[in-house]
């Protein structure tokens, strides 16, 4: 498995060693030996689903505050997405940015993002199948949402706003000043 920093600390692109053949492929797409092996300890104990069925469909930027804070490990199995991570951090020098990776089920990437930030994904294709691996469980009333149209985090999606199709609830949530936020930066 290849593992690469993003710009944002803690945030990590995983490749997997892929064996090709005649018949298809096979990799392992998560082995706790394996992650501990890079460095990484995760108790994961939920996995979630998410489909999209349209082209340009936005989700986020959702988090979940302490002390239900999720570390999540995103791959897509069908389709395309932009995926997006926001540093929420207090302190953090890199406070209110954000990194964007490609995830596919072409390139078999997959973004690991650790408690303290928020998470977002494009569509890029129709028919997006996208499984998750949570480190805990869903608790909504720790859910929150940061607008993905905030000026000061300047997410670049590559495509209009009118294009895109996303919830109610994510287009009305809070700008970076003014999200419920009690994530600290430690070095």
């Amino acid at each position: 498995m290849k593992i690469e920093q993003t710009k944002l600390s803690g945030v990590l692109v995983l490749t997997p060693k892929i064996f090709n053949d005649e018949r298809g492929f096979f990799y392992e797409s998560y082995s706790k030996n394996s992650f501990l092996e890079h460095g990484v300890n995760h108790d994961f104990i939920q996995d979630n689903h998410s489909y999209s069925r349209d082209k340009y469909t936005f989700r986020g930027l959702h988090y979940q505050m302490n002390p239900k804070a999720q570390t999540t490990l995103i791959r897509v199995v069908s389709g395309e997405i932009m995926d997006f991570a926001v540093d929420l951090r207090k302190n953090s020098p890199t406070y209110g940015q954000y990194t964007s990776v490609l995830l596919s089920a072409e390139n078999h990437k997959q973004l690991l993002i650790p408690k303290g930030f928020a998470h977002g994904f494009l569509t890029l294709t129709d028919n997006v199948n996208i499984l998750y691996k949570m480190d805990d469980i869903y608790a909504p009333e720790y859910d929150r949402i940061l607008n993905v149209r905030d000026h000061q985090v300047d997410i670049k999606l590559g495509v209009d706003f009118d294009k895109i199709t996303i919830a109610k609830k994510d287009e009305k949530a809070p700008m970076l000043e003014n999200i419920e936020n009690n994530f600290i930066y430690i070095k």
